[in-house]
């Protein structure tokens, strides 16, 4: 009892004595209703003094008010970089002065390393995003730490520990010291406990591993190991097992810096699927919602394909207007390792479109947007396709409208209702459509060539500048969606020069306009080759993915240069050689994939007759068929690629107008126009077949198997090549390459390392073991 008394007399002095400290240093109310002499702010170092007072409301010649002045005070310590701010009165004469005391935050003024040897401090300061001249916040101080942390973790440096240094922190002072560690090396990759899935399959699917092609190391990283777990578990959840439980042992060995990794699966059994139910459906017959669905009674269940039918389901919904319809599947575990999967469907209210409205072009007009709109029948009082326009970017419109304009994003939501209509709303980021590209590139079958290229994809020749301001800004040509191409490309074996025009949308239909003009200049094998080229063409795209076209040229082909033994098919053509061509052509695009197809097939077949000072007409015909032979555990396709080529020639077509076989695009083995008919010499006293003078009609029959072995930007390549032409009997070719893709702006782009043997030739063709390419697929 005594110790409590002393204990509770004790903290009320306490308290009394902090009471009066506080009531000490609040300012007096002695100057209420005093006028104001003057406004002053103190202890303020990077705030400029105009700065605070215009957050204060009291006002010299006004009555001094103390709730005024603590509201200034309170509006003072919003300011950024403000700790806290309080007021101060003093006597002047019969008027008070009112001080205003600001205590800032106090500033970075230095960001330390110590003990990083493999990442300079200008990296390490950039992870940490501490920067000079900021305010310095301890706990961002902190976080700092633990991201630079991380990252030494991300980069396989596991034993790696970063500590923040807080006794300089009240000097303005970030101080980290790093303990670095060895950068810890994957020795080796176990799996025990799998009995369904081969051990050999699963090293595939999962990323953490001791080597990585070849002779790159693979190093240790939490983050990829986490991301391993997952895909492993989706991969068993795939094959039907629900239950599977995995974990990863890792077992580091600190003085070699490494780590064994050993992944426990537990595998569960496998269900599979009894009674598939619908619940909610109205609008549509059963028979139509589970029509092609993946999931049938029987088979072994599946998450990915329950999803995938859900997604399915709620497509057949949303593209006929039923916008705001939902589709969620349940499984119930029945005895037996069984599930029964129910689908249960709420279908929603039914919408047209009503109005279409465009925000965010800037550059880009209003009907260039619509009429890629109309082409996909997204329009007024049509039923609102939701699956086309999902409102997140990842319907196929908005898709669409992000490649045709290049823009950075697209969206198109619904909103508002009015009647059983809701408008549409596509709203736009817009990208860089315009660029200008200095390189240089080289092929087998062309040499070097250097390149100058200057692109506009959002031209508009009707927008001709008011000024040479705009005209030098580039705000003028521009916002029609067409395409302006000017290029330059010098080279040691072939030279091209040329400008092309597109507009996409002639008359604002679903028609293509192309115009150019180039200029082509080669060195053949018996004479030099010159083209200079006028062209224009009209396509007109359908809604089934068939296009047809018509397009007409007119050249002048240059025929110089020629060798005093050249055959006479090249010396008959000497000189300037006018000719003109109309072009019918019709195709049909059905792949799933514009820049590396899997599955589908394309076709394109054309007719040109030819009139001028030659007269002659060509067919040709292409056929390509892309099939996924198989699928790996990591996501990884095996496509199997065919194509068929076939072209013939009725008249008499000149020497630089006929067919040619070999090279990277025709049959690999052997020399770009390695396969020929021959000519026979002149100008020598025993002449023999010896330059190739083209073929009246040729066949190609190519068959290629890619091969993925390092994710999706690396495959190996094996394939077979056959031809046949006029003469020489058919040509085959077995071979064997690497293909990487390589991403760009417009799509990935592959470059080609090929290895080639001829097993069926004539004796006067030219073969090539080896060929290389860039931008070339199969």
């Amino acid at each position: 009892m005594k110790w409590s008394r002393q204990i509770f007399f004790s903290g009320l002095s306490v308290l009394f004595f902090a009471g009066a400290i506080v009531f000490a240093d609040m300012p007096a109310n002695d100057f209420e209703g005093s006028r104001i002499d003057s406004i002053k702010v103190a202890g303020n170092t990077s705030l400029k003094e105009s700065q605070i007072l215009g957050r204060v409301r009291s006002r010299v010649g006004e009555s001094f008010d103390p709730q005024a002045a603590a509201k200034d005070a309170e509006r003072i310590a919003e300011l950024t970089g403000v700790e806290y701010s309080y007021y101060n009165t003093e006597a002047a004469d019969d008027k008070v002065t009112l001080t205003f005391v600001v205590v800032e935050r106090g500033l970075i003024r230095l960001v330390t390393f110590e003990g990083n040897k493999v990442f300079r401090d200008i990296v390490l300061r950039k992870k940490s995003a501490m920067t000079v001249g900021n305010y310095l916040d301890p706990v961002m101080a902190e976080a700092g730490r633990a991201d630079v942390e991380e990252f030494y973790h991300k980069k396989g440096y596991a034993f790696a520990q970063v500590v923040l240094d807080s006794r300089y922190l009240k000097k303005g002072k970030v101080a980290y010291k790093v303990t670095e560690g060895r950068r810890v090396r994957v020795k080796s990759v176990t799996f025990k406990g799998n009995r369904v899935l081969e051990t050999k399959k699963l090293k595939i699917a999962v990323k953490s591993r001791p080597r990585k092609f070849f002779f790159w190391k693979g190093y240790y990283s939490k983050e990829q190991l986490d991301k391993d777990l997952l895909k492993l578990q989706k991969i068993y959840q795939k094959k039907g097992h629900l239950d599977a439980n995995i974990k990863v042992e890792s077992k580091f060995d600190r003085p070699s810096g490494g780590v064994e990794l050993t992944f426990v699966i537990s595998e569960g059994p496998i269900y599979t699927i009894g009674d598939i139910s619908f619940v909610g459906a109205a609008v549509y017959e059963i028979d139509r919602l589970s029509e092609d669905l993946k999931l049938q009674s029987g088979q072994v269940y599946n998450e990915v394909y329950a999803e995938s039918d859900a997604e399915k389901i709620l497509k057949t919904y949303q593209e006929n207007g039923f916008i705001n319809a939902t589709v969620d599947h349940t499984r119930k575990f029945t005895a037996g390792d069984k599930i029964d999967v129910e689908f249960k469907i709420t279908e929603g209210e039914r919408f047209r479109i009503g109005r279409i409205k465009i925000t965010g072009n800037e550059n880009t007009q209003d009907r260039v947007i619509r009429r890629v709109l109309t082409e996909e029948d997204f329009l007024p009082s049509g039923w609102y396709n939701g699956d086309l326009a999902r409102g997140d970017g990842k319907g196929g419109l908005e898709k669409t409208l992000k490649q045709t304009l290049l823009a950075e994003a697209v969206t198109i939501a619904p909103v508002g209702q009015v009647a059983g209509q809701k408008d549409a709303h596509v709203d736009i980021i817009e990208g860089r459509t315009g660029s200008i590209m200095l390189g240089a590139g080289i092929a087998s079958d062309s040499g070097m060539i250097g390149q100058f290229v200057f692109e506009q994809r959002n031209f508009d020749i009707t927008d001709t500048p008011e000024s040479w301001a705009e005209f030098f800004t580039a705000k003028a040509f521009r916002g029609g969606g067409q395409t302006l191409r000017i290029s330059l490309e010098p080279g040691t074996e072939v030279s091209r020069y040329s400008i092309s025009f597109i507009e996409p949308y002639f008359q604002d239909r679903p028609i293509s306009l192309n115009l150019g003009s180039s200029k082509f200049e080669r060195g053949r094998e018996s004479y030099d080759e010159g083209r200079l080229r006028g062209y224009v063409g009209f396509e007109k795209r359908y809604k089934n993915k068939w296009h047809r076209s018509i397009s007409f040229r007119i050249e002048d082909v240059d025929v110089d240069n020629i060798d005093y033994d050249a055959p006479k098919e090249v010396t008959t053509d000497k000189g300037s050689n006018v000719i003109g061509g109309i072009r019918f052509g019709i195709g049909k695009n059905a792949t799933n994939d514009r820049f590396n197809p899997s599955t589908g097939y394309a076709f394109n077949a054309s007719v040109e007759p030819v009139v001028g000072d030659h007269s002659f007409a060509a067919l040709g015909v292409t056929y390509r068929r892309y099939k996924t032979l198989y699928e790996d555990l990591a996501e990884r396709k095996t496509i199997l690629a065919t194509k068929l080529h076939g072209g013939v020639i009725a008249g008499d077509a000149p020497v630089f107008e006929k067919f040619y076989a070999g090279g990277s695009s025709s049959i690999r083995g052997f020399e770009h126009r390695g396969v020929s008919t021959r000519g026979l010499q002149t100008g020598v006293v025993t002449p023999q077949k010896k330059d190739p003078v083209g073929s009246d009609w040729i066949v190609l029959a190519n068959a290629e198997v890619t091969i993925p072995v390092l994710d999706n930007s690396m495959a190996a390549l094996f394939f077979l090549d056959t031809g046949v032409i006029d003469t020489g009997g058919v040509r085959a070719t077995i071979g064997t390459g690497i293909q990487i893709m390589i991403p760009q702006w417009f799509g990935p782009v592959p470059m080609r390392f090929e290895l080639s043997a001829p097993f069926m030739k004539d004796s006067l063709d030219d073969t090539q073991v080896f060929s290389f390419s860039v931008g070339r697929l199969f």
